[in-house]
């Protein structure tokens, strides 16, 4: 009786149960560190960014690559030495800011390594939600900062000094908006109550979007090409170059319902043809 119990309760685990324990064992430590978020946002921002750093090197020598860069918006490749630049000033910013703020934060939170794991279905589920509550969040506090003159001059222009935005340059901001926008994020996860892999799973794709926002690419297999919903890079290139445009990071609903949305074809298009014209 007992072993068809324990067989029973083995069948309906969740798939995830032997992930969720392999990275429990031994490591809650390490799991439970108030400075796992932070440390882990910009160690998983410098290898997402990565790829984009090898596109932006052969840029200057393979004409498939320069083919791939948004038309009439983006101009050749930032140098290694801009990559350079804006490393430094990154790290600098979360060694000094954004790690101690962000460990207060997680010793207020209290977070928690249930043992059973989450089923696919909670997992994707909260992934989703997460998206759409973050992606709210994000739109309110980029439209405030941009329509409050003093919010924009000591928070987000520093992050407009890119007017070509770069992978790197996702994180290329000031220490309070660097930090508004870690702890959105967390809080998004932390109002939902969502299980720690879903967690994880949402910081590793919601960094993975925001640089292929900043890319400066229309990649062939990008998910904006896949997903009508979602603006990609080209949405977010035409808000560095209008400012007053397409706020949301990832999807474009808000922006049509409050009339900021701009397509961004069409605005490199007309750039493109006054470039010809002249």
């Amino acid at each position: 009786m007992n072993e068809s119990v324990a067989d029973l309760g083995h069948a309906h685990a969740p798939v995830l149960q032997g992930l969720w324990e392999s990275v429990r064992a031994g490591h809650q430590q390490v799991l439970l560190s108030p400075y796992l978020a932070a440390s882990c946002a910009f160690l998983t921002h410098l290898a997402l960014c990565a790829p984009f750093l090898v596109l932006d090197a052969l840029g200057g020598v393979c004409q498939r690559v320069r083919s791939w860069r948004i038309a009439g918006g983006s101009g050749p490749p930032p140098s290694l030495w801009k990559w350079y630049e804006c490393f430094w000033r990154v790290l600098f910013k979360y060694a000094t800011a954004v790690l101690p703020a962000a460990a207060v934060f997680q010793l207020l939170r209290s977070p928690s390594l249930p043992e059973l794991a989450p089923s696919c279905w909670r997992l994707s589920v909260e992934v989703v939600a997460c998206f759409l509550l973050f992606d709210t969040f994000f739109f309110i506090w980029h439209y405030c900062m941009h329509r409050v003159p003093w919010l924009y001059r000591a928070v987000h222009q520093m992050h407009h000094q890119h007017h070509v935005p770069f992978a790197l340059a996702a994180q290329d901001a000031s220490s309070a908006e660097l930090l508004s926008l870690l702890l959105l994020a967390l809080g998004s996860a932390w109002m939902l109550g969502c299980h720690p892999l879903s967690e994880a799973l949402f910081h590793f794709l919601n960094s993975w979007l925001a640089v292929e926002d900043h890319c400066g690419y229309n990649l062939p297999w990008a998910l904006h090409r896949l997903l009508p919903c979602m603006g990609g890079a080209p949405f977010h290139q035409t808000h560095h170059k209008k400012q007053m445009n397409n706020f949301a990071p990832y999807f474009t609903h808000w922006d049509h319902l409050f009339g900021t949305y701009i397509a961004p074809q069409s605005h490199f298009r007309k750039r493109h043809d006054r470039t010809v014209m002249k």
